[in-house]
């Protein structure tokens, strides 16, 4: 009975806190366009294409003062671009986990209320593939350093080497209905080169950056 009265207590002050904080959650999902922008490995600029992906995920919305929220979330985001290069299409594809913490301004607009935000995002690779037109696909392999015996695997096209972890800048702004379905527009920066690298290469000025926008949907419980 004891046991059980705790819990109890436990539960309610949980809940009397979060009442408190004025927090809730929401569910959002997008597509995008995504591409990488940066240089080749002489510094040439690099030439890809835009290439669709989506984003799919969970968020809470933090009460921090009037019409101001801070927005955790964690969501699954595929990024990537094509590369039409020798008139043949490849495309690579990178799927992440992304953790973004944006500061939302909320204020009321009509019925609804206006939706502007931005904030830093982390974001680690869980799976990668490169396709070809000619369905020699590679799996991505994620790594910081590649030593030489994986630079000649990277030249002959056997695997893919990538630093798996990314960071970069969110920007969006949208509306969010009074019956709490929300339409946003986003756009994203990455600010890491996720190129792995190799230290005894002095001549490699090889640099990829993650970039994309796009428009998801949310709701908010």
């Amino acid at each position: 009975m004891k046991r059980k009265l705790t819990v109890l207590i436990a539960a309610m002050t949980l809940f009397t806190a979060v009442t408190y904080a004025q927090v809730s959650f929401g569910v959002r999902a997008g597509v995008n366009l995504q591409n990488i922008n940066g240089k080749d490995y002489g510094g040439d600029k690099l030439e890809y294409k835009l290439l669709p992906g989506f984003n799919v995920g969970a968020n809470a919305e933090i009460l921090i003062a009037t019409d101001f929220y801070l927005q955790p979330g964690l969501l699954f985001s595929t990024k990537g671009a094509k590369d039409d290069e020798g008139g043949e299409t490849d495309k690579l594809t990178i799927s992440y986990l992304e953790l973004p913490v944006h500061l939302l301004y909320k204020p009321q607009l009509g019925s609804g209320k206006l939706i502007l935000g931005f904030g830093p995002y982390l974001a680690y690779g869980v799976a990668g593939k490169i396709k070809t037109e000619e369905g020699d696909d590679v799996d991505i392999n994620f790594k910081n350093k590649i030593s030489e015996e994986e630079i000649l695997e990277m030249m002959d096209g056997t695997k893919v080497y990538l630093k798996g972890f990314d960071a970069g800048a969110d920007i969006f702004f949208g509306y969010e209905f009074a019956f709490k379905l929300s339409v946003q527009l986003n756009a994203q920066l990455g600010l890491l080169n996720f190129w792995p690298g190799y230290d005894d290469d002095e001549d490699d000025e090889s640099v990829m950056k993650n970039t994309g926008f796009g428009v998801s949907f949310g709701y908010r419980f």
